[in-house]
Formats: structure tokens, sequence, C-alpha cells
């Protein structure tokens, strides 16, 4: 019998549906039914694509006698920390705090006030590696519920106790300036693998962010390491396996320092940071390779995450069916010689030697994970795009890992700015059509009559989840690329709703510090807070952000006081932990440079010479800048206002805090202005 997931609209919650776990989701009803019965609440927060939640539900959700021991001694909620980032940080914070480390699938033991007290992630079904079974964690915490109830409440109250004295230090309201980012760039140097690229050990996750600070810093100062640090970053991960050679899309992260293995799972936003880092790259190098990997990562999510409503969806699952009923991770990506021997025939030693598939095997079980390892000698360009094309066949014909359908407002952002600027860079009119058809759907399905946001969506149909900061943050930034891409003043009007939500329900009005739930938000434990770049911009960096590039588009004074004073967390941690605080760094270099503000004006957005003004702007690397395109008499974008044409002529107009050079007609002047 189905549990009360079944009406859900996260693909996770519904892959639960059918437990004999008697779930519930995340309300109030739920907590009353832990009062009533006089029992704790068993919290368990994952995803959908993610390995070890799968494995923890076929060893313990899905067996008999420990859900009908869950569902006599708990109240059992189910939470997907994509649809519920809020409730998935308070608890995530109080699991490291305890154990010095977190991750999901993450198990969670609460009162029925929702106070936590007994922790952990992944619990095998059978004691191993000095870990407890979860059974035994389940019969431990009911005896200790049963036996010394006044003890766990102690426990309780003392952790819910010290996460509120967990207060950020914020370091003040003021930006950093050349020194701290100086000294950021300085932390990232000693961190820098420089054999392989990356920063750390294993696992390495993609440093998008990182890279975006990076190609900021060499565009304002020239520093030629900042460049190298990110131009062969971005080689060694194209080369990799966390790179899919046929397909295009990067996986979630490597399991090595080599990039050599990654963690299958591809997510949306991991994709769409990427891809606009590499058409940033190309666009400060014109490298090859950087084009290459931009479009086809651009590619990807249109081919395989756009969903039929036109937004695009969370991730692709780790797992698929390896044939023979299996689900493996990796199972859909990875190669033996053999499998390239019956799709190949006799070109299947050149793709072995082309992809570094090996007999031994790089990944387990004797296969491989397709890499491009740097190698001597020419390889026919025909042959290899044959050969690429007749694998990419054989691979659709295998069963495809699962597709997380919900469209999440902040990453549909991401994907919007990156597929405008995608398109605009590299004449692909179809990514920026793309883009906007993800823009309409969020003003459309997301956007109440209020202009606050909803989280989720899944089949046209809108979640009950509200959105947090990075949602009206992330989207602002996708609405601020659009309107710089097409000239069309209408994704500035959307931008500056949501930005206006920001600054009256998520920024605290006396220090200046901005919080990840809106001010009247379902009340947590604790209201989060973490101004910290991790998978993504955090909320606090993507809103400074894009508070800064509306200011430089409008002259709003408020909304770019407002990037200044968050910021100041930035002059806080990036000296000290650079790695972590990637996009602020990116933000704290466009406010260093101004950001410029571009206006460029023809007698019609068809015109050649306005075109070609246009797109000379958008490549240029001034950090942050914003462009704004259209004719005199528009009255659609602020910067245009007052710019005549040039003795008839299309004219670029260069301002920095509102103080303009001289217009110009030429396109290698306005590139001048723009590249240092």
């Amino acid at each position: 019998m189905p549990n009360r997931l079944a009406h859900e609209t996260s693909p996770y919650l519904l892959q639960h549906a059918d437990n004999p776990v008697d779930w519930w989701p995340w309300s109030e009803e739920a907590f009353d039914e832990a009062r009533q019965r006089e029992v704790p609440v068993h919290l368990s927060v994952g995803y959908s694509s993610c390995h070890w939640c799968h494995v923890l539900a076929r060893e313990s959700f899905e067996d008999e006698a420990v859900a009908a021991y869950m569902n006599t001694h708990f109240v059992n909620i189910k939470v997907d920390r994509e649809e519920r980032p809020d409730v998935d940080a308070v608890y995530m914070e109080a699991v490291q705090a305890a154990t010095g480390q977190g991750g999901w699938p993450m198990t969670v033991f609460l009162t029925a006030d929702a106070e936590p007290f007994y922790f952990g992630t992944y619990f095998p079904p059978a004691p191993r590696h000095g870990m407890p079974s979860f059974r035994q964690v389940l019969e431990g915490v009911h005896s200790a519920w049963a036996d010394r109830r006044e003890e766990v409440a102690e426990v309780a109250g003392k952790i819910v106790r010290d996460l509120a004295g967990r207060e950020i230090s914020y370091g003040g309201p003021e930006a950093p300036g050349e020194e701290e980012l100086a000294r950021a760039l300085l932390g990232l140097t000693r961190e820098y693998d420089a054999q392989r690229g990356g920063f750390g050990g294993a696992p390495k996750f993609p440093p998008s962010m990182v890279i975006e600070f990076l190609l900021r810093h060499h565009a304002r100062t020239g520093s030629e390491g900042a460049l190298q640090m990110a131009a062969d970053t971005c080689e060694r991960m194209a080369r990799g396996g966390i790179y899919d050679q046929l397909g295009g899309g990067f996986a979630r992260y490597s399991v090595d320092r080599e990039w050599v293995v990654p963690h299958f799972e591809k997510m949306l936003y991991d994709n769409a940071l990427l891809c606009r880092v590499y058409a940033h790259l190309w666009r400060a190098t014109g490298s090859a390779l950087a084009r290459r990997v931009a479009l086809e990562t651009a590619d990807f999510m249109v081919r395989e995450l756009r969903t039929n409503e036109g937004g695009f969806a969370s991730a692709l699952d780790a797992d698929s069916d390896d044939g023979s009923g299996k689900h493996v991770e990796g199972a859909y990506y990875v190669w033996t010689p053999e499998q390239l021997r019956d799709v190949l025939g006799d070109d299947a030693e050149l793709a072995a030697d082309y992809f570094g598939v090996t007999e031994e095997g790089t990944f387990e079980e004797g296969s491989s994970v397709l890499q491009l390892p740097q190698r001597e000698g020419v390889f026919d360009a025909e042959k290899v795009a044959s050969v690429k094309r007749r694998l990419l066949d054989a691979r659709a014909a295998r069963p495809a890992p699962g597709r997380d359908d919900k469209v999440v407002a902040a990453w549909n952002g991401l994907a919007i700015a990156a597929l405008a600027e995608t398109g605009a860079y590299f004449d692909r009119p179809d990514l920026v059509e793309a883009a906007v058809g993800a823009a309409d759907l969020l003003v459309r399905l997301h956007l109440d009559d209020h202009a606050q946001i909803a989280r989720t969506s899944k089949d046209g149909q809108v979640g009950a989840n509200a959105g947090v900061l990075e949602d009206y943050a992330d989207v602002a930034e996708g609405f601020l690329a659009l309107a710089s891409v097409t000239g069309e003043g209408v994704w500035l009007e959307f931008a500056g709703f949501l930005l206006d939500h920001v600054l009256a329900r998520f920024v605290d009005a006396e220090s200046g510090t901005l919080y990840d739930t809106a001010s009247d938000a379902e009340q947590l434990i604790r209201r989060p807070q973490d101004p910290t770049d991790n998978a993504a911009p955090s909320g606090w960096t993507a809103a400074a952000g894009a508070l800064l590039s509306y200011a430089a588009q409008t002259g709003a004074e408020p909304h770019r006081k407002a990037a200044e004073r968050a910021l100041g967390v930035v002059k806080a941690l990036g000296p000290r932990v650079p790695r972590f605080i990637g996009w602020g760094l990116a933000v704290a270099e466009a406010l260093l440079d101004g950001p410029k503000e571009v206006a460029v004006v023809g007698p019609s957005l068809d015109d050649k010479a306005t075109k070609a003004l246009h797109r000379t702007a958008l490549l240029g690397t001034a950090p942050g800048a914003v462009v704004a395109v259209g004719t005199p008499e528009s009255d659609e974008l602020p910067l245009l206002a007052g710019r005549p044409l040039v003795q008839g002529e299309p004219a670029a107009y260069v301002c920095r805090n509102f103080t303009c050079d001289a217009p110009t007609t030429d396109l290698e002047r306005l590139r001048t202005a723009l590249n240092g």
C-alpha cells in the first residue's frame, strides 16, 4: 500500500512512495503525530540522483522487518534536499558540528519539537568497518528514548543552543579591496595541484566559481598565474573521465585526484556553471578546446535535461541498468575493449588508444571511463568523429540513467545565464531561445502575482515550497544575462522584482547580512545563513552579484549599497578560505572594476553594425560588465537614456560608475576599452 508520498511532486519522494515504511513529507502534521504517539521523529534526507541514498533504500527501507520496526517506534519523515534546502542546511550543520562530517543520505533523529539529538549518514544493513547497522541504530535510539527521555531532551536542547551560538564571523559591511583579492589568489596558488589541475586532493570537485574569479582577476590585473591555473584546470577536466567524451556534460565530481573516475551523476547546476566557465575561458583566450566544451555542454543540457515545459531537469542518475537487470553505478558510460570491438570492429584499437581504454580498465571489473589522455602522434579527425558517432549510437541503446524531472528555480537561473551567453558568443540563436523558454516557464509558473518565487515545479505543476535566497538571486542573474543578450527590458524588470524581495525579506536591515530563507518563511530551529560557495554560488554571494549587476544597469543606489555590504563576508573569508567563496571573489572583482556599463545604440537590433558592436561588447572581458542594446528612443533599458547615434552611425558608450568615455563607432576601440 502506498504511503503518504504518492501525491508529492519530488521524484525523490516518489521513489519512496511504495516503501513499506510509512513515510510522511515534512509537515506540521508529522510532528503533531509524533507528539500524540510520544515517539521520536526519524528524518531521512537525500536526493534522487544520490547513489548511497538508493543503496540505503534497497537495503533497509524496502525491508519489511526494518520498516515494521520504524513504523512502530518512529514517525518517519522523508525530505528531498533539493526541494527543501533550508531543512537540509539546518540539520546538516548539526550533523557536521556533532560528527565532523556530513553527506547524503542524512539520517537525523528529532524530538517532536524538531530538535535533533542523534545523527548519521548512511548505515549498512549489518555492522561493518566499526559502523553499526541501521537496525542497531534504530534500536539504540528507541531504547534511549524509552529509558532516558530526560537525557535525550537535554542533549537536544544543548544542540539547538549551540547552533544558535554559531553566528558567522561577518567581517563588517566593507567590500574587499586589492589587498584581500591578492591574498585570496596567493591562498589558491598554495592549494593548486600544478600537476593535475584543480585544488586539493581526492575527491576533486570542478572549481567553477573559483575559475570565474581567476578569469576576472586576470582580466583586471593581467595576472598570468591566475589565467594559467584557470586554463590548465579546464583542460585537465575536459580531458578527464569527469567530462562525458561522447555526449558532453560533466559528472558531479572525480573520486580521484586525476579527474579519471567520476561519481557519474550529472547535475544541472554543475553543467550550467561549467558551460559558462568554458565560454568565458574561450572569450579570454580563444581556446578551441574551451569553445568545443562550452558548446557540447550547452547541447547536452538542451538535449538531455530540457523538459516538455521548456525548463531544465535537475539531474541524471549515477546508476543505471547494466543490461542484466542490476542497477550499477556508471553502467551507461563505461566501456571494455571487448565492447569497443563489438561496436567498432577494426577501429576498436584506434578508439582504445584515443580514449585511454585498457585491458585492465580504469574503473570496476575491467571497464574504463573514456578520457582524452595526452598522446604523441596525430589522429585522423574524420575517423575519430565516426568512432564517436558510432559509440554514441551504441550507448543510446543501453538502458538510460533515471532523470530527476523537477525544475529547480535557482539552477534554471544558472542555466539561463549560461545558455544566453554561450548562444550569443558562438552565434547559436537556438541556445538563446532555449534560455528564453526556461525564463518564460519561471515567470509563467514559478512567479506569483507578487513576484514571489516557488522553489520547484514538475510536469507543469508548481511545488508547494517557497523559494530561498539562491532562487531569487540565481534567477535574477539569469534574467540579467538575458537582458544583456536580447536587449529586452522585460527581463531587467523581472530581475528588479526579484531583487526587491531580496532587499525586503532576506537582508538584515542593521548589519547587511543575508539569510537563506525569507523573514516570513517557515520557522525552523534556526534561520539558515551560509555565505560559502559549495556546489553552486551561495544565495548570499549570488545575491551580491545580481544586486551589483542590476545597480550597474539601472543606477539603483540601494541595490549597489546592499551588494557592497554583502561583500563584507568576502573580505573576511576570501583571504582565509578562497576555495569556498569563489563566486564572492568574482563579484568583488566586478565591484573593483566598476563594473563597466556598456550601452550600444543603433537604428535597429537587426542592423549589421549594431550587431557587431553588441557582440564586441558581450565579448569584453571586463569583470562583470553589463551591456544594454537598443535604439536611442527605446525606454526599455535605463542605460540607453540620452544616448544618441554618432553622426547617424551605431555607437557604444562605455561608462564606469555612471561616468562615460566618449562614444565610439569603432570595434577596435570598444574592444580595447573592455579588455584592459
